[in-house]
């Protein structure tokens, strides 16, 4: 009887480790099966468009600065925000969050205003002014 009661145990431990590999076998599948599909990812172009840019063109002499005066986000009659130079005659500022058109001016080293009437931007698209002073 010893002999039988030896081999029981030594009979279950194969079917134990059979039971486990397939669990594991099982697992794997299972969650083979539950990958999510990829996601498309979001055209660039569309990101690019929201933005608002104005452009003016003068050359303003070396060691001055353009700036940009408004009622759009970001912009205020009081205070000015600087444009960045393009080029000896190219200057611009780029602004998110604009959704209808707005007025502005632009303004040499923040003082000086450009002459005439204020500008009229239109939204999501590069505006470009030839200011004079």
């Amino acid at each position: 009887m010893k002999k039988a009661a030896q081999k029981a145990p030594a009979n279950k431990a194969p079917t134990e480790v059979a039971k486990k590999a397939a669990k594991k076998v099982a697992r794997k599948t299972a969650a083979q099966k539950e990958k999510p599909a990829k996601k498309k990812a979001k055209k660039p172009a569309a990101s690019k468009s929201s933005k608002t840019v104005i452009e003016a063109k003068i050359d303003i002499g070396f060691g001055n600065l353009l700036y940009i005066r408004g009622d759009a986000p970001g912009l205020s009659w009081r205070s000015g925000v600087p444009m960045d130079c393009k080029g000896a005659d190219s200057w611009s500022v780029s602004m998110s969050d604009t959704n209808s058109a707005f007025e502005y001016k632009v303004l040499i080293n923040d003082i000086h205003w450009a002459v005439g009437k204020n500008n009229i931007a239109q939204p999501c698209v590069t505006n470009t002014t030839e200011p004079s002073f």
